[in-house]
């Protein structure tokens, strides 16, 4: 064998058992993270509840608030934000002066496959928390690579996070075992700053020709109310056709979006400031089996399942006729049925964007999104569902469940 040939295959086999012996550091065989089924109706309340007392449309600019946060409850919400956006699984814990992060995602390369979990451990400080350490399997990392580390994540998800704006906000994050004590500051711009990073400029103007979609439809409309149909149609058939040269699934999200804020009375400007500027639809009484909360439930469902279908999003799901149960409207398996429906919508629309737009397209009418549901039960108090039903998931309520999927599993759309 000639000398080069030698030192090609010594070359060769050197790097061949350089990247054995890395794949042995950063890879296991099984996750770090399980994947969580232990979502409970308290957990979406607490979630919902604390998602309402940080947002910053709610707070009195430029007040040094506190809050303590369960380590139950930041586990749940970076569990649920890292399966949407990275499909990755995440646990944490808490103890005194100290926080602890894993993150478990499956990856495959070629014959090599397996599972990176990645531990993160952070150190409280008199401000925000310092790197302490962090490592992909058995491999310690550079401190100085996670910042760029921060960044490709964030890329991967279409923003760009704003360190500055974090630093300027969060004023002391303090550990304590199961629990972080919280001090913040939101100034008079914050949420207008938070929003442009949430939403980056093509995702505005993605939802901007949505909007004046909706604005011309509203605006043509004869009367006060309006069919479901006649704006789903409409939207979806922009989606398929901005689909030839964008993302299927992006555009379907944007269309759901608009218009569940729509129905739900809420405007584009509290997720897009600069929407306010844009053209308005016009107010109208949207319907669904001649009901108006029917497509509120469909929508909001439709979008959560679009936003990542995890325990958490279906507990949330749950959890606002739980609570009608307990003094409100009352517990009602029609809103249930929507709430299944608009998930099912939200599931295809992501997962198989481009069908649902090639039958949206054959056309859209109210019994192809949602089977006859008002034979079932609804407007039940809490007394009266706990003599009926017992409790959520006991075999009564099952039984009814099963019977909405039945329902839904005829109409060809969700085939």
């Amino acid at each position: 064998m000639k000398p080069w040939m030698r030192w090609l295959a010594g070359s060769l086999l050197a790097a061949g058992l350089a990247l054995a012996t890395l794949a042995g550091l950063v890879l296991d065989l099984k996750p770090a993270v399980p994947e969580r089924q232990d979502i409970a109706l308290a957990d979406a309340a607490h979630a919902l509840a604390l998602a309402r007392q940080l947002d910053p449309r709610r707070a009195a600019p430029g007040q040094l608030t506190r809050v303590a946060v369960t380590e139950r409850d930041i586990d749940l919400l970076l569990n649920h934000a890292a399966h949407r956006l990275l499909g990755v699984r995440v646990a944490v814990g808490l103890q005194s002066g100290q926080a602890g992060l894993q993150a478990s995602l499956p990856w495959s390369w070629g014959p090599l496959g397996g599972w990176l979990n990645l531990r993160v451990q952070l150190q409280q400080t008199t401000g925000l928390p310092a790197l302490a350490g962090w490592q992909l399997g058995r491999l310690p990392l550079p401190r100085a690579w996670a910042r760029p580390a921060l960044m490709a994540a964030a890329a991967r998800v279409g923003t760009v996070p704003d360190l500055a704006l974090v630093a300027e906000v969060v004023q002391q994050v303090q550990f304590a075992p199961a629990q972080m004590d919280l001090a913040y500051i939101w100034h008079s711009d914050t949420s207008a700053r938070v929003l442009s990073v949430l939403t980056p400029p093509a995702e505005q103007e993605r939802l901007r020709a949505y909007a004046e979609r909706l604005a011309a439809l509203t605006q043509r409309s004869p009367g006060w109310t309006v069919p479901l149909p006649a704006l789903l149609g409409p939207l979806f058939d922009l989606a398929r056709e901005r689909s030839l040269h964008h993302d299927a699934a992006q555009e379907n999200r944007a269309a759901v979006l608009t218009l569940a804020l729509f129905v739900n009375g809420r405007s584009l400007a509290s997720v897009v400031p600069a929407a306010r500027g844009w053209p308005q639809p016009r107010p109208v009484r949207v319907l669904l089996a001649e009901r108006d909360d029917f497509p509120q439930h469909f929508l909001v469902s439709a979008f959560l399942a679009m936003e990542g279908t995890t325990p958490l999003t279906n507990a949330i799901g749950l959890a606002k006729e739980v609570a009608d149960a307990n003094g409100g409207s009352g517990f009602s398996f029609t809103d249930l049925a929507a709430n299944r429906a608009g998930l099912r919508f939200g599931q295809l629309a992501l997962k198989q964007p481009a069908l649902l737009q090639q039958r949206l397209a054959s056309g859209v009418t109210e019994a192809s999104l949602l089977p006859p549901v008002l034979d079932l039960p609804e407007f039940l108090q809490q007394t009266e569902f706990e003599a009926f039903y017992g409790q959520v998931g006991s075999p009564p309520y099952r039984r009814v469940l099963a019977d909405i999927e039945t329902r839904l599993d005829r109409l060809p759309l969700y085939r």
